[in-house]
């Protein structure tokens, strides 16, 4: 006679099953009540664990809240006011008239206008020289460590030091740039005084001072791409050309998504070579609209309609991230 299996294990010879008695006892995973009163051992175990972590997040926190949350909060409120920093009206209420000042004000737009041009100028350079810049030092040239000295170097300089050198440059009688367009029959011109190159000039000592950063993240990228599958494309009769197009700029697709993206947010938030360089000159052809928020609060003490300047500026930034973002996503899909 064959003895039918029950449903939980044989039963004990009390009556009772195993499983009951874990539950009876309190034994971990039987489902039964903790010393605390838990439901269970192991979520009790859990939950002291998360709790566990709150010393380590609690200082990030109070900085957090401190130096970000408090000070977005209080410029919010002062771009409705009309705050001073004279200390005059600092209690009134202004509304929205601060922001319907800011979309109606043409050096608002200007400044803007500006920025976007320098954006433009910068961020494309600086992401297309930084990859050959490491396409060429990861390929092998002779003295890799002079030519990763010589392109990161300049970045590590103050930026008080790089435009008193670029300045020097620019110098239109005595420069190092007009001396050499003269030496080749070309006459000098004005890089930082003429509206039409003053821009292009603040671009160029950008991309010579931070070029390096940039490269630094493409040479680490190119690092990690796995060397079988260069191999296999050798096997297969790839050439030099085919494995970049194939291969490297594929595997780079990330870190070229992450450089843009911070490239992009370094150069919106131009100010302090331009405003060492040029001022702002000539006739407000460089000044960026930051250098336009710096004049507004601090030249004309105008805390609360610069405030709301900062805040439509930081909409806008925060857009074009997204979206660049988004654009980024979707291409890795």
């Amino acid at each position: 006679m064959s003895s039918v299996p029950t449903v939980g294990g044989p039963a004990a010879v009390d009556g009772t099953r195993p499983s009951a008695k874990r539950r009876r006892r309190g034994v971990p995973g039987g489902g039964g009540p903790s010393a605390d009163g838990a439901p269970g051992g192991v979520k009790s175990r859990g939950g002291a664990s998360r709790g566990a972590g709150w010393p380590f997040v609690v200082p990030f926190l109070v900085f957090f809240v401190l130096f970000l949350v408090v000070p977005l909060g209080f410029g919010l409120w002062m771009s409705l006011t009309d705050s001073s920093l004279t200390g005059n009206g600092d209690s009134t209420f202004a509304g929205l008239d601060n922001y319907t000042e800011a979309f109606t004000d043409s050096e608002v737009w200007q400044s803007l206008g500006n920025t976007a041009w320098f954006t433009l100028l910068s961020s494309v350079p600086l992401v297309l020289f930084a990859l050959v810049m490491a396409l060429l030092v990861h390929t092998g040239l002779p003295g890799q460590w002079i030519w990763r000295l010589s392109f990161f170097a300049p970045y590590l300089l103050p930026v008080a030091v790089v435009t008193q050198v670029w300045g020097m440059l620019y110098q239109p009688e005595l420069g190092l740039f007009n001396t050499m367009l003269k030496a080749v029959g070309i006459d000098g011109i004005g890089w930082v005084v003429e509206e039409k190159y003053a821009m292009w000039s603040v671009a160029l000592l950008t991309l010579w001072w931070t070029v390096g950063f940039n490269f630094l993240l493409y040479l680490a990228a190119l690092q990690s791409v796995p060397d079988h599958l260069y191999e296999a494309a050798a096997l297969d009769g790839a050439g030099a050309w085919r494995r970049l197009w194939s291969i490297t700029l594929p595997q780079l697709r990330r870190t070229t998504g992450l450089i843009a993206v911070l490239q992009v947010l370094a150069s919106l938030k131009v100010f302090d070579q331009i405003y060492l360089l040029t001022k702002g000159g000539p006739a407000g052809s460089t000044r960026p609209i930051l250098e336009y928020i710096y004049d507004t609060g601090f030249t004309n003490y105008r805390l609360g309609y610069a405030s709301a300047v900062s805040y439509v500026f930081f909409a806008i930034v925060l857009i074009l991230s997204l979206a660049q973002l988004g654009l980024f996503s979707r291409r890795e899909d």
